[in-house]
Parts: C-alpha cells; structure tokens; sequence
C-alpha cells in the first residue's frame, strides 16, 4: 500500500510540474493494484495526493485490471462512481483476457479500453486475433469508450491498428521505458514536430 501511494504521488507531481515547464498538456497513467482498489481510503487518499500535487483531476487515468473488476463486482461499481466524482478518468487494462462481461462496459463509468498486448503480438500473421482486435475496437468505439492498443511492437501493428482508427497505443516500436529527463525530451520534440506541421512542413501524430 505506501508504496502504491508512492507511485501516484510521484506520477501527479512529476506529470504536474512537466506542465507547468510549458510542455504540452498530457495525461499520466497510473496502474491500481487490487489491493489499492478496494482499500476504503481510496478516495481519501487521492483527493489528498491530487490537491497536493496540483494535477488537474482530468489529467490522470486509473488502468485497473479486468479480473480486478470482475473480482469485485459486488462493490466496483460504487468505487468507480466515487473515484469519477473527482474528475479522473478510468481505463479497464488487459481487456479481453479475463472472465468478461460486456454488462459491466454499459453498467460502470469507464473511459477507456486497452487491447491486451496478447491479441497484438502475432498481428498480422494470426488472423483470429485481428478479428478479435477489430471488434473489441469496434465494440468500444460504439460505446462511446476510447481504446489503446497495447505491445505494439511492429509497423505492421501500427497500420492495422490506424486502418481501425484505434485512438492511441503503446509499445516498444514507439519508445523503450524513459527516464524523467528523457520523457520531457520527447514531449518537447512532439510539440516542435506539431508547431512545425501547422506550418505544413511536417506531420504530428501523438501516441500513448
């Protein structure tokens, strides 16, 4: 547990103090742990960390678990109602690799899916999980939810995915793990690449 509360007070301040150094605006996502997710202080503790750090509340995304969702049935809807009374948004990580229920994406108030990276990897050679990818992303998009596709890893990916009009991903074939210093880098090449392109001399596409 404080090491849980470690992880998110360091992301909000760190994901806060890159903004105010006038990088482009961004969100951070932190992983809760099932254990983290049904701790009754839940809500007092981030309310703590957010005002402390001074993060927007919008600025940052809880990835819990499917299986941790569907472990707490009973009282996930309760706990995802109040963490979305403060403002922050909500991401189900691993979609589609535990014991789904596709009630709970209509039921609970979630904004994003991420595609696990197992139905990624062997795109395009292995057809069921494009088929598989193509409506999970399709099945979200109708439901209004965003979708990141995760372990992206190959250029190949990459087109199948913007063919589907996925709205972010991640993985390797973008960037390895960064370091603080490294991530403001890259922020700010992104925001060069994008204040040249509206000058037509260049495209920007931001990624997760």
């Amino acid at each position: 547990m404080p090491i849980g509360e470690w992880v998110l007070a360091t992301a909000c301040a760190r994901a806060n103090a890159w903004q105010a150094g006038r990088l482009p605006k961004l969100s951070v996502a932190v992983n809760l742990s099932a254990r983290q997710f049904t701790d009754s202080m839940l809500l007092a503790k981030l309310t703590r960390l957010i005002q402390s750090s001074g993060l927007d509340p919008g600025n940052l995304e809880l990835e819990i678990t499917e299986s941790v969702v569907m472990a707490n049935g009973g009282c996930a809807e309760s706990v995802l109602e109040k963490l979305k009374s403060i403002g922050v948004q909500i991401a189900i990580d691993d979609f589609g690799t535990g014991y789904s229920s596709l009630a709970y994406l209509k039921r609970f108030p979630i904004d994003t899916l991420k595609v696990d990276r197992s139905f990624i990897r062997d795109i395009p050679a292995n057809s069921g999980d494009m088929k598989i990818t193509r409506a999970i992303i399709a099945m979200a998009h109708g439901l209004r939810l965003n979708v990141v596709a995760e372990g992206v890893e190959t250029a190949e990916q990459l087109e199948f995915l913007r063919s589907l009009s996925c709205d972010a991903v991640q993985g390797y074939f973008l960037y390895r793990p960064l370091s603080e210093d490294e991530v403001a880098d890259a922020l700010r090449l992104n925001r060069l690449a994008c204040a040249v392109s509206r000058h037509g001399h260049a495209s920007c596409e931001t990624f997760a």
